[in-house]
């Protein structure tokens, strides 16, 4: 005859109700009815037969969970998952109080007369363990009994999972792992790790919808994704923690796995976990620690790691019907160093043109033949903003991101070598040009505004004609304007695409230049020049650019400019 299944109870530790109650029997008809009554379960964390639950302990504060087995030779399973602590805990077995089994006669005993009787006497110990692992205590033949679970945390205050029930092979609602449960590195580069593992049997042999998870983390494996969860916030996902002396209100029913009242007639299966149906509690992303679900994939490539860097690597299956997991061994992996490339020599006074491919990295090296009270750095960024760092024998001086033309005068030091590092855009390869000088008033390229926009008068605008503006320097050089025809479709993104800064005019053709001036103010509030560009053929687009060329004969562009004659006139 097959057996029953018992519901599992853990028991108040401070009621606040007088009214009287017994403890649920086997009678799944009256168990759907005290779980529906929420009064019953007021100020008391239940664990429903096959459900788990979240819950809290404060430090060196033990609690006691009691749960009902009516029948000798009844299989029984009981799991505890430490969250972020070490847990203690024990599990162990006294006889069942009469009253409590719900075949005795008469009016119900109070809740609180119960819980005395139970309480008086210890139990014959069953299990013990101590630790941070996901511990488990199975049976095949049970006898009937009160059992209880006594968790105690010594470290900290601390969340953690139990889950118990008298239909061990029938649930099932931890996601089985596969004979082989390592996760492999198949491939390693220098910022990615390829991994691969063993589809659960619970997704590829029971047809059950399971997701994994990654956990990537620069410190150590993770024995369950709740710990993973507890790292990542500093509020614990499933359950907020209670107020020391407080119990737990207003009580939200949904923390401990039970369905809403509108639920409450389906049939009793797996409960939505806490992280589902209460609280929604946003993780706080970290540097050091990501999480990833990836779906029923067995094979992930982790992308963005360091070089050179030791990563841990965590996989969970996920039972999305019960939100259930279980962990597969984990692994960890080194990146590889970065390519040590040829360092570039950099000579006084002369402009080398660097190209860096996408994120990628160059390093250059200037070590001045004489002694020398200051050294210039001269970069011009043709495209996107790069990074440069300079280190002078090791020490770091300077470190920013360039944009356009900058100059950085630093301290010099006699016999000093300065090692540059310049690191490209996340967007796309990188262009620059850059000088390095001892001598002050060598200058190789061309100062510039803070703002290097062109300026069109739509006023001023004419079938035949388009006036612009933009803004000089208090140094005196030659500008050079130059015009060229483009499509009406032509956007802004096209435009962008052509925003190289370090192509000089010497690459126009001639029939695209309008001319060329020498302009400068001493006062800067007035250092703007205007220009009108005329000949041009009516409804028509053009762009216009302007160039500063500098005493070296180096150019800088500035930031291209849209214009489009009137039509009508």
């Amino acid at each position: 005859m097959p057996l029953l299944r018992c519901p599992l109870l853990l028991l108040l530790l401070l009621p606040l109700s007088s009214r009287p109650q017994k403890l649920p029997t086997r009678d799944e008809e009256l168990f759907q009815m005290q779980i529906r009554d929420k009064a019953f379960f007021h100020d008391s964390s239940v664990i429903p037969d096959g459900a788990e639950i979240s819950s809290y302990l404060f430090r060196d504060t033990p609690k006691r969970y009691f749960f009902v087995v009516e029948e000798d030779n009844t299989p029984l399973a009981v799991t505890v998952t430490p969250c972020d602590a070490p847990l203690e805990w024990k599990l162990s077995v006294q006889e069942l109080p009469e009253e409590a089994s719900g075949e005795g006669s008469g009016e119900p005993e109070p809740l609180e007369q119960q819980k005395q009787q139970i309480t008086n006497e210890e139990g014959t110990e069953l299990f013990s363990y101590k630790g941070n692992d996901v511990e488990y205590f199975v049976s095949s033949s049970s006898p009937s009994g009160l059992y209880q679970l006594d968790v105690l945390s010594t470290e900290k205050d601390t969340h953690f999972k139990a889950y118990a029930t008298t239909t061990p092979e029938s649930d099932q609602p931890y996601p089985e792992l596969p004979y082989d449960p390592r996760i492999d590195v198949t491939s390693l580069g220098r910022t990615t790790v390829t991994l691969a593992w063993k589809p659960s049997p619970t997704a590829s042999l029971l047809k059950q919808p399971i997701q994994y998870c990654i956990v990537i983390s620069k410190e150590h494996n993770f024995k369950s994704l709740c710990a993973v969860e507890a790292k990542l916030s500093s509020d614990d996902a499933f359950m907020m923690a209670p107020k020391p002396g407080l119990d737990f209100s207003p009580f939200d029913f949904a923390h401990f796995g039970f369905p809403s009242d509108n639920n409450s007639g389906k049939e009793r299966g797996f409960l939505k976990s806490a992280s589902k149906l209460g609280r929604q509690t946003s993780l706080k992303p970290r540097a050091d620690l990501h999480k990833v679900c990836i779906g029923n994939k067995n094979i992930f490539t982790v992308s963005d790691l360091k070089p050179d860097t030791q990563y841990y690597f965590d996989m969970f299956a996920v039972n999305t019907n019960t939100n259930m997991s279980t962990a597969y061994i984990g692994t960890f992996a080194r990146t590889k160093e970065e390519a040590k490339q040829k360092t570039v020599e950099l000579k006084d006074g002369k402009v080398t043109d660097v190209f860096i491919k996408r994120k990628g990295v160059k390093f250059l090296r200037f070590a001045p033949v004489s002694s020398h009270q200051k050294v210039t750095f001269s970069v011009h960024s043709c495209l996107d903003a790069v990074q440069i760092q300079v280190r002078r024998d090791g020490k770091l001086l300077l470190s920013q991101n360039v944009e356009g033309v900058r100059q950085f005068q630093l301290r010099g030091k006699a016999k000093a070598k300065y090692l540059i590092r310049l690191k490209g855009s996340k967007k796309g390869a990188s262009m620059l040009k850059i000088l390095a000088t001892t001598r002050p008033n060598k200058q190789s390229f061309p100062s510039l505004p803070e703002d290097t926009r062109i300026k069109a008068f739509d006023k001023l605008r004419t079938c035949s004609s388009v006036t612009v503006a933009w803004l000089g320097t208090q140094e005196r050089n030659k500008f050079c304007i130059y015009k060229r025809e483009v499509d009406d479709n032509y956007n802004e993104e096209q435009k962008k695409r052509e925003q190289n800064q370090c192509l000089g005019p010497d690459t126009r053709k001639k029939s695209e230049k309008v001319l060329c001036k020498y302009f400068h103010s001493q006062n800067i509030q007035k250092a703007v020049t205007t220009e009108t560009i005329r000949g041009l053929q009516p409804g028509k687009s053009y762009l216009l650019d302007v160039y500063v060329i500098g005493h070296g004969g180096h150019s800088v562009k500035y930031q291209s400019k849209l214009v489009k004659t009137r039509k009508f006139c």
